[in-house]
């Protein structure tokens, strides 16, 4: 699933990045014993989700380890792979599922982190609708993004709670599920549950939430980053640099949640400040335990391969080809 928060961007901007980008990877190289410039794009906007990243650029840990981190902001999910593919950032984040199409597709890239243990997404309702199960969301109307996995989504978590999935009607809103939800245009919609049911919640409407991995789905990496296979071999010092920094940032986010709210709101402060607090609580079970951060569970990657499969989204991606663990620090 792709982010679900609404975002507009002119072609301006992008174009803008392209030319920062390119710039970027042009300058120092770290060979007269400075820090390596390294970029990496994000999978949507500054958020929550990236406030182990955040944490660890604000305590010099990527400097520590000789490199000087550039994080650049996409205006559509498509441009993180295309810059990483291109060769103008070196690191993306992206979805877990995204990433095994992309690699299904023949696209080289690999993942060398997880940032989150479980997917984020699922299907989100107002707790005043009274819906307790998918299945009672046969005759209602569901707001889907017009990603296919989301069709999958709802297919599987109706299926799974006994439902008939071909009884539900879904709606084509893109990724304006928040807003739909509390105009009453849709019963529920897909999203990012820790994101957009946090948005849903600041507005004053209780949310009731189902994950795709407590209703019949996967439980797979829900965010991973991820380079070329190509930078991966070609830079195994900067890959391994990267996920020390990146792991230590969100293991002291684990420790005190504080310390990522402030280095994030510091690097972002058009941030809403509530949205991010209560956001990043809601995400803290995500990112897993201090043990398992930065790792990529090969049997949840087969989960993933199977589910694509059988959904139709794709061939099986095999967890070596999905993810190396050659960064992951021991214990």
């Amino acid at each position: 699933m792709s982010r679900r928060v609404a975002r507009t961007a002119t072609a301006f901007l992008l174009a803008a990045c392209l030319v920062l980008l390119a710039a970027c990877g042009d300058e120092g190289s770290g060979e007269d014993g400075g820090p390596q410039q390294a970029t990496l794009v994000l999978d949507f906007l500054p958020g929550p989700v990236h406030s182990g990243i955040y944490r660890a650029l604000e305590a010099g840990y990527y400097e520590e380890v000789g490199i000087d981190l550039r994080i650049a902001e996409p205006s559509a999910t498509a441009d993180t792979y295309r810059l990483v593919e291109s060769g103008r950032a070196e690191l993306g984040i992206g979805e877990g599922i995204d990433v095994a199409t992309k690699i299904g597709a023949g696209s080289d890239v690999q993942a060398i982190l997880g940032l989150t243990q479980r997917p984020l997404g699922g299907l989100i309702t107002l707790a005043g609708a009274g819906i307790r199960s998918p299945a009672q969301l046969e005759g209602r109307s569901v707001g889907v993004t017009g990603v296919p996995s989301d069709d999958a989504v709802v297919r599987t978590e109706v299926a799974a709670a006994g439902g008939d999935p071909a009884k539900v009607r879904q709606v084509t809103i893109g990724f304006g599920g928040v807003k739909a939800l509390l105009a009453g245009r849709v019963d529920a919609f897909t999203g990012f549950i820790p994101a957009d049911g946090v948005a849903v919640e600041l507005e004053g409407e209780p949310t009731h939430s189902f994950p795709i991995d407590e209703f019949g789905g996967p439980r797979y990496p829900g965010l991973v980053v991820f380079a070329l296979r190509e930078e991966i071999d070609a830079d195994p010092k900067l890959m391994q640099g990267f996920a020390t920094a990146t792991i230590r940032g969100y293991r002291e986010v684990l420790a005190d949640p504080g310390k990522g709210l402030q280095a994030l709101l510091a690097a972002n402060p058009g941030l809403d400040p509530e949205f991010a607090r209560r956001s990043l609580r809601a995400h803290l079970p995500f990112f897993g335990t201090p043990a398992e951060l930065g790792g990529i569970d090969p049997d949840r990657v087969r989960e993933l391969a199977r589910f694509m499969a059988a959904e139709q989204l794709g061939p099986p991606v095999p967890p070596s080809r999905y993810a190396t663990e050659r960064f992951l620090p021991a214990g």
